[in-house]
């Protein structure tokens, strides 16, 4: 009996031993050590190298202590960024609070990659910069809070991935754009209230209370206020009643009117009418009078010149022959054959229709009724997505501090209507009043060149490959040939956000061209935006030449992934991305330039990108003079490679006719053609 116990005992102590010699993996020890080295704080932890990590401050083992699965340090005074490559190496952590600290920076990659993650809480710290969409990638999280921060941007789409998402709070920072529409259906708390939001709330969400959502002075809809047009009301035409105008009709139904008023209004109507019988008893005594008196003379004066106009071959007055301005012609001269700024001047509060645009079918009125979301912001204005109840779908530009007259404005827009080419996208209609200024635009639903290459970084979509980037550059160069060459026009705005794409890769298309002259001139600060040309000093006088530098940056922009105005190049954001490629090229590290999704992706097409990159730091030549011109880097870039997209001879010299060689050498482009 005494042998049973003691074996019992020994078996007691065995496993005893073997929970305390329990130990985590000693990647997961140096992973928090690294991470405490490198983040100032302010108390005192006592993590020691001696001891079991499972036993320090903040940290949290599974039962048998064989993995780190909890750090918790909420106010113990972190100070700094979070280290990248700490503790993302935690690949068992369910749960990581570092809140009411001074962490500052963005939210390392790694950290997002951990697949056992459920709740992260970094709210009340210092974290700055966009929320990454690689938190899509967190698909074991349930409660994400990143509140009281300074995070700005967009609220990534890419939460939707989240399907156990359970809380959501983003309030109190600087986020901005629309809120996407997140429809999972676990989430019970959610909270972007205190931000710099705008556009209507998705109806997925607005089971939410209102206090959610306040504090975003430009979001709209339920359970907000509703949201009101974007659009100008227009003003009643010459014969319209105030019931034709949409709204004014239902509101005067609403109002009743008292027996007094009624009874005033009679009176007045009697005396009213009293007073014109009066004036047209008046007006008739006296024109008899003044018609016995002339009637000789004038029968007199229209005899001898009907006889004038006999001799002369010419058709009398009246007739309708010979001059083609019967009262059936004006009526043409002022429609299908008048002007734009003519029908403008008719019609004040109407749309104008310029160019192809006349195959829409819509008014203002029905823009008005237009349910509309705001697709981005820009320097020259807010650009919306605008549903019309017949289903038709348009972009609305609505401009602001346009700086030219009436008569100006509907000059340049006809002449900008006029433009048509697979890779432009013009202006198809415009609306012109003291208040408001709109354009409206065929609505291209693949987005721009902007979002599909940097948007889809981190995920979970397949990034532009070679051939689709490839495609898109010889699509804004053959567009940016034709506004040169044909039209004899500036963009003044090549940027990949202008590059909108269509189902055929071929066709992408410039927009928001040659909108400059409509402006104030204004400084710019030499290379400002990161595609602006270093001798662009007026916004208002781009040339070809500077639109040229500005498509090269486009094409280091597909050749490297990197935005333009990507901070921090090379830690100090001090250098723009021409010149940053300039530097790492000297270096003969000319690999290091290319997008590491090209490689991910197996591209085998080094010699063409490197080719396409000779291409791109010809555009950016610092000397306007050194640069091609934009019919030249269309052929260069069919020549790099002839399997991407369309080479016909018929494209290739589109962009050439009508302008002479001595136009197209200069930088400065002739005057724009006065419609």
């Amino acid at each position: 009996m005494a042998g049973v116990a003691t074996r019992a005992v020994a078996a007691a102590l065995l496993l005893l031993l073997v929970v305390v010699a329990a130990e985590p993996p000693p990647s997961e020890r140096s992973a928090l050590l690294a991470f405490l080295a490198a983040t100032p704080h302010e108390r005192r932890l006592g993590w020691n190298s001696s001891t079991s990590a499972c036993g320090w401050v903040g940290v949290t083992c599974d039962a048998g202590n064989a993995t780190v699965v909890q750090v918790r340090l909420p106010g113990v005074g972190l100070i700094g960024a979070i280290p990248p490559g700490t503790l993302g190496r935690l690949t068992n952590l369910q749960v990581l609070s570092l809140r009411s600290n001074r962490i500052l920076g963005g939210i390392p990659d790694d950290v997002l990659q951990l697949p056992q993650l459920r709740l992260l809480f970094l709210q009340n710290n210092l974290l700055s910069g966009a929320i990454p969409p690689a938190v899509g990638k967190l698909a074991a999280l349930e409660r994400l809070v990143l509140s009281s921060n300074n995070l700005s941007g967009p609220i990534p789409f890419t939460l939707n991935n989240l399907t156990s998402l359970r809380a959501l709070r983003l309030d109190g920072n600087k986020l901005s754009g629309n809120i996407p529409s997140i429809s999972i259906q676990s989430l019970a708390v959610f909270n972007v209230s205190d931000n710099n939001l705008n556009g209507s709330i998705p109806a997925p969400l607005a089971r939410f209370p209102a206090e959610d959502f306040a504090g975003n002075l430009q979001l709209c809809g339920s359970p907000l206020p509703p949201c009101k047009s974007f659009f100008p009301s227009p003003s009643p035409s010459p014969g319209m009643s105030p019931a034709d105008v949409p709204g004014v009709a239902s509101s005067s139904k609403k109002r009743r009117l008292s027996g007094a008023a009624i009874a005033g209004i009679v009176v007045g109507a009697v005396v009213l009418a009293l007073l014109l019988l009066v004036a047209a008893v008046l007006c008739a005594v006296s024109k008899r009078r003044r018609g016995a008196s002339e009637e000789p003379k004038s029968t007199t004066a229209a005899a001898a010149g009907a006889g004038a106009a006999a001799a002369r071959g010419v058709p009398p007055p009246g007739s309708g022959e010979g001059t083609g301005m019967t009262s059936s012609s004006k009526e043409d001269m002022g429609g299908a054959s008048g002007s734009a700024a003519a029908a403008v001047a008719a019609e004040p509060s109407r749309l104008v229709f310029v160019g192809k645009g006349a195959g829409y079918s819509f008014d203002l009125e029905d823009l008005l009724r237009a349910s509309a979301e705001v697709l981005g912001k820009g320097s020259v204005g807010t650009s919306y997505k605008a549903v019309l109840e017949e289903g038709t779908t348009v972009v609305v530009k609505r401009l602001k501090d346009v700086a030219v007259a009436r008569r100006e404005f509907d000059a340049h827009m006809d002449a900008l209507g006029k433009v048509e080419h697979r890779n432009v996208l013009p202006v198809r209609a415009y609306y012109f009043s003291k208040d408001e200024k709109l354009l409206v635009f065929d609505y291209l639903p693949n987005g721009s060149l902007s979002a599909m290459l940097h948007g889809s970084r981190g995920s979970g979509k397949t990034p532009l490959d070679w051939d689709a980037r490839m495609r898109s550059a010889l699509s804004a160069a053959r567009g940016l040939a034709h506004l040169h060459t044909v039209h004899s026009l500036v963009h003044g705005n090549v940027k990949s956000s202008n590059v909108l794409l269509r189902p055929d890769a071929d066709a992408a298309a410039l927009s928001d061209f040659c909108l400059h002259p409509i402006f104030a001139p204004s400084s710019a600060r030499p290379g400002a935006g990161g595609y602006r040309a270093p001798e662009v000093v007026d916004t208002r006088r781009p040339t070809y030449k500077a639109d040229v530098y500005s498509l090269g940056v486009l094409l280091l922009e597909l050749l490297t992934g990197k935005s333009p105005t990507h901070a921090s190049l090379e830690g100090d954001g001090t250098l723009d991305l021409p010149r940053w490629v300039q530097s790492v090229v000297r270096e003969e590290w000319t690999a290091e330039v290319f997008d590491v999704e090209l490689v991910r992706l197996g591209a085998s097409a080094e010699e063409e990108m490197v080719a396409l990159l000779q291409v791109a730091m010809a555009c950016v030549a610092t000397v306007p003079d050194a640069r091609p011109d934009a019919p030249d880097v269309v052929r260069m870039i069919e020549e790099i490679g002839g399997g991407h997209g369309r080479t016909t001879t018929e494209e290739s010299e589109e962009g050439v006719r009508g302008t002479s060689e001595e136009e197209r050498s200069r930088g400065t482009p002739p005057a724009a053609p006065t419609p």
